[in-house]
């Protein structure tokens, strides 16, 4: 095999799939999920990346980076990436234009490992066989019974950490927040880890008032107390309560985890946003420079290989929106066993996944590119 096959064609699809119920966590709603789907290919061989996102994503693959794309070696990855992100400059590189960017290197990194007959861990070289994960979902639109079943299902699975939802409506239902989470320990048993997420729903004192009475029920992570841009109130807050604080998840490029790394416990990173493989192992290096661990943010079929090339992984979000999307959508989906996947053990190439073209049929609202 030749390190100068070319990466021939580039096409992107929009793809909405609705929720299979209403979801929201503190600061926003939704009923459906959309997926940016793209396909590269080398020859007779294709590549899958994906992110969430605004349709316009799709615009943006293939009307700005898919000429930067196509001709170059299908091997050559990083300076793929780094041409891409030269190429946006003026358009804005974070938000939806690094969601593009994003899904791109992520298929260019599956085409590279499938065109050399290996499983992406293998191409990136394992640090771990076996990435742990946790159950995450919990919103704030479900009933205690919709709550405790979910709970009760990943328990079943094997899973032993567990996240919900809190600052219900911007905040203002602390009470409601406290009760739910005191509902989900019950669920979980004492034993369990118990994680919540209030997506930067509270003010500074909220956060630590609220933060104090979570220790009292064993919660030991903290993910966006307050807005992710409040790096001075997340260090505040990291500060003031026992719970791990955890952020990172809107980082669009690396200079923004240089910046949060000082004002968190545990560094969170999504490939889907941040500039693909490429920039999610860079994140995790910086990460391990800080003394910190890398938290892989939602998307799991995305970050299973690469979470299981890093020392510093600390687990993946089983996050329930994606997973059931995942699954809906490809063959070889990833089963959870004991709290746990194991990326690449089926030996498939790749990110060892093979799209089911009539489910992906089903929710496509729009193609973008060649064939």
């Amino acid at each position: 095999m030749t390190t100068a096959v070319p990466v021939e064609a580039l096409k992107a699809q929009v793809l909405d799939v609705p929720t299979d119920a209403p979801e929201a966590d503190g600061t926003l709603a939704w009923d459906s999920t959309t997926m940016i789907l793209v396909h590269v290919r080398s020859g007779d061989t294709t590549g899958l990346g994906w992110t969430y996102g605004a349709p316009a994503t799709a615009q943006v693959i293939t009307e700005q980076l898919r000429d930067t794309v196509i001709g170059r070696p299908a091997f050559d990855v990083p300076a793929a990436n780094e041409a891409m992100s030269r190429t946006v400059r003026n358009a804005g590189r974070p938000g939806l234009v690094a969601g593009a960017v994003s899904a791109v290197d992520i298929a260019l990194w599956d085409l590279k490992a499938r065109l050399l007959g290996l499983p992406l861990v293998d191409l990136l070289g394992a640090a771990r066989r076996e990435v742990p994960l946790y159950g995450s979902g919990g919103f704030t639109t479900y009933t205690d019974r919709q709550l405790a079943e979910q709970l009760e299902g990943w328990a079943e699975q094997g899973f032993h950490r567990f996240k919900l939802k809190i600052g219900e409506s911007w905040g203002a239902r602390e009470r409601r927040d406290l009760e739910r989470t005191e509902r989900a320990r019950q669920a979980v048993g004492e034993d369990a880890d118990l994680y919540v997420d209030a997506n930067g729903a509270y003010t500074r004192k909220q956060a630590v008032r609220v933060g104090r009475e979570l220790v009292d029920l064993g919660v030991s992570w903290f993910e966006e107390p307050v807005s992710s841009d409040d790096l001075t109130g997340l260090a505040h807050v990291r500060s003031a309560v026992a719970c791990d604080v955890a952020a990172g998840e809107y980082g669009y490029d690396l200079p923004y985890f240089a910046r949060m790394a000082p004002a968190v416990d545990c560094l969170q990173a999504d490939a889907t946003r941040c500039g693909g493989i490429t920039v999610w192992l860079r994140a995790a290096a910086l990460a391990q420079a800080h003394g910190l661990q890398l938290s892989g943010h939602c998307a799991p079929h995305v970050h299973a290989h690469a979470a299981a090339a890093v020392p510093n992984l600390r687990h993946l979000e089983w996050f329930h929106d994606h997973v059931r999307i995942e699954n809906l959508l490809f063959e070889g989906a990833l089963s959870p066993d004991g709290g746990l996947v194991r990326p690449g053990h089926s030996g498939e190439p790749g990110l060892g996944l093979t799209v089911r073209t009539e489910a992906a049929e089903r929710f496509r609202a729009r193609s973008y590119g060649g064939s």
